[in-house]
């Protein structure tokens, strides 16, 4: 289509307007575009809009009868929206220029200005300065600045909230579970029907060590027996250290007698490898005492620390390092009271 031949001050005029509305489309009565504004143009950069229809180039939608119009209705609201690529939402409104066969269409973003700068690229240099989308673009950016730290902060105030979370349930030496998070885990347990088992572990002659090496030997024996107690169990067992030298293991779903001895000797045998602390050799051992959920009609967890604590304490008697699964008809409040002061 051939471009119409405007007069040279009518196009000084429009490129003047394309200042306070980078955005105009002038057309004449035939509906054909004769200039785009700067902003337009960017919408549309591998399309030539000079020679084209308006009706070719929008839908357009009269906010008066709500249809849509092959002519470009004058003085009432418009919307917009191009007929091909992106279907980017546009309002205006064309008025005739007064002596002229022109007509002049501004168009803007309305809403979709936000969703429109990060699709074309636009910048403030793409509006008006007298835009007050300039202002309503910094709000923009303003918000999502603060949204992002707000963000940030909520993930740093999760991340310290799971950490101190997690440090409640930790013991800090060993960094194994603590008294609470086997509380926890017990419940959960019960709750769920699951059947389980108790080991309780005690270490056999570690007094001796701190009493000979000091704390700081302790404290690398503790440490060490968290690794082999760690490496002993799967990821789904809980162990948990409950006192200085007492350890609980509670295993899911095992609740087979001969497999938990077999684990326990197993441990007890990887406990009495020489430990070294700086040059120096300590030695130790542990003593087990266990029990199984199925063992109870109705498991309560107090009832099990409790039976698996006097099979610890029948094991002491038997002469340390040994593993004793409880018996109700054999372990009774009365023997372990016996066996507690032999050990003193």
């Amino acid at each position: 289509m051939k471009h119409e031949i405007i007069d040279t001050q009518v196009i000084q005029r429009l490129q003047a307007a394309d200042v306070f509305m980078p955005m105009n489309l002038a057309f004449n009565s035939a509906g054909i575009i004769v200039h785009a504004g700067p902003t337009l143009k960017k919408l549309r950069p591998n399309t030539v809009l000079i020679g084209q229809k308006v009706s070719d180039l929008f839908s357009i939608r009269d906010n008066g009868r709500g249809e849509m119009s092959e002519v470009v209705p004058l003085n009432t609201k418009l919307y917009l929206s191009f007929k091909s690529g992106p279907a980017t939402a546009l309002k205006g409104m064309a008025l005739k220029v007064p002596e002229e066969d022109m007509y002049l269409l501004n168009l803007s973003f309305g809403m979709s200005v936000v969703e429109a700068v990060g699709a074309y690229g636009l910048s403030d240099a793409d509006f008006a300065h007298t835009d007050m989308v300039i202002e309503m673009l910094y709000l923009v950016e303003a918000k999502s600045a603060i949204l992002e730290e707000i963000k940030q902060l909520n993930a740093r105030l999760q991340g310290a909230k799971s950490q101190a979370e997690e440090q409640a349930l930790t013991d800090v030496l060993t960094g194994l579970k603590n008294r609470r998070a086997m509380d926890h885990v017990l419940a959960r347990l019960l709750r769920g029907r699951a059947p389980f088992a108790l080991m309780h572990l005690d270490l056999d002659y570690f007094k001796t060590v701190n009493d000979t090496h000091g704390h700081a030997a302790g404290d690398a024996v503790l440490t060490r027996v968290a690794e082999i107690l760690r490496e002993e169990t799967r990821d789904d067992d809980l162990v948990a250290r409950v006192g200085g030298d007492e350890f609980i293991l509670v295993f899911s779903q095992m609740v087979d007698h001969a497999r938990l001895l077999r684990t326990a000797y197993r441990i007890i045998a990887r406990l009495e490898e020489p430990i070294e602390h700086q040059g120096i050799t300590c030695s130790i051992s542990g003593s087990v005492g266990i029990t199984t959920s199925d063992l109870y009609l109705a498991p309560d967890a107090e009832r099990m620390i409790h039976d698996a604590d006097l099979a610890l304490y029948a094991s002491k008697h038997a002469g340390r390092a040994t593993a004793i699964v409880f018996d109700p008809t054999i372990h009774t409040d009365s023997a372990p009271m016996m066996m507690r002061a032999s050990d003193a």
